[in-house]
């Protein structure tokens, strides 16, 4: 069975063991309703469908957000005349 002749430098175990940990790119793809990027398999962020059928009411979500944004404007405001 062959051996090293020579030990291997730090700097080239470590180049060689570093590329086992690349980041690998992100599989987007584009969402056939709206197309907008998404993430494979997953739910469209901006339209709220997958496999054509809406999962979430995106629209909903953020008037829900707006009105408790503005509510809490509000209140704020309303302790700060006190």
């Amino acid at each position: 069975m062959p051996l090293p002749k020579r030990k291997h430098s730090h700097a080239r175990t470590s180049r060689r063991r570093a590329n086992n940990f690349k980041l690998k790119p992100v599989n987007l793809g584009v969402c056939p309703r709206c197309h907008e990027p998404k993430l494979a398999h997953a739910v469209c962020p901006s339209c709220g469908f997958y496999r054509n059928r809406m999962v979430i009411d995106v629209r909903r979500r953020e008037r829900l957000a707006e009105t408790e944004e503005g509510a809490e404007t509000e209140e704020t405001t309303a302790a700060g005349d006190e």
